[in-house]
């Protein structure tokens, strides 16, 4: 597993927001709702959707398979002058994601490969209690002729593919 990532301190934070859930289907709505809101409001409005999806589905993953009873789980956004980091903690650090290929018959299974094909990169990180999953969009304009999977990304994560 890697070592957690840091912002750079010539990249601070130029808006930031942090609310705890509680562990039910109806706070991965309202967490997307939310993430939504606030990075159109923060000058993003074209990022909004992407960030909606990638809290969606961490937020999902947490609350599906790293939840406990009485826990919360936390969305963290951040935004810098480079990019917009998406984090969702839970209280499960044992249980650590990895992608894998779900079959065409499964309801499940494809929530990180959407992370992977939406983020410019994405991992985890382990917290005293639990862990943390964070996905990233860079805010850089691309090259012309330059699609998002062909840019570089970065996984953090150290899980094998399943």
């Amino acid at each position: 597993m890697s070592t957690p990532a840091e912002a750079p301190h010539d990249n601070p934070p130029l808006h930031e927001d942090r609310l705890d859930y509680t562990p039910t289907a109806r706070s991965v709505t309202l967490a997307r709702r939310r993430a939504a809101r606030l990075v159109t409001a923060w000058g993003h409005p074209q990022r909004a959707g992407e960030v909606a999806l990638l809290v969606s589905e961490l937020a999902t993953n947490a609350l599906i398979h790293g939840s406990l009873r009485g826990r919360l789980f936390r969305v963290h956004l951040t935004v810098t002058g480079g990019a917009i980091r998406i984090e969702v903690s839970d209280p499960r650090g044992e249980r650590l994601p990895g992608l894998r290929e779900a079959g065409q018959d499964e309801c499940y299974g494809r929530g990180l490969v959407l992370v992977d094909a939406v983020a410019d990169r994405w991992g985890v990180e382990p917290r005293t209690v639990g862990k943390t999953v964070f996905a990233e969009i860079a805010l850089q304009a691309r090259p012309l002729g330059v699609s998002r999977q062909a840019s570089v990304r970065t996984t953090t994560t150290r899980r094998p593919r399943v």
